[in-house]
């Protein structure tokens, strides 16, 4: 099962815990607005195995719900 995360910037509030709890995954924008560290233009991405639980984590952390976590069955 492979875990998407798509992030809804018009949602972020630049609160920062994302990037607390998921460093090497997320990063900000000049305004302060999450955006993916290795793809600032993307607007979402597969989740690497090992980044999983961090990322689960600024997922549930987020007071805005700008992460969202989406699972894909293997085909």
């Amino acid at each position: 099962m492979t875990t998407t995360c798509r992030l809804v910037p018009e949602r972020c509030i630049a609160c920062g815990l994302c990037a607390i709890y998921a460093p090497d995954i997320f990063d900000y924008d000049e305004e302060g607005i999450v955006l993916f560290k290795e793809e600032p233009e993307a607007s979402q991405q597969f989740v690497r195995t090992k980044e999983l639980t961090a990322v689960k984590k600024a997922a549930a952390k987020c007071p805005v719900r700008a992460i969202l976590l989406e699972k894909e069955k293997a085909r």
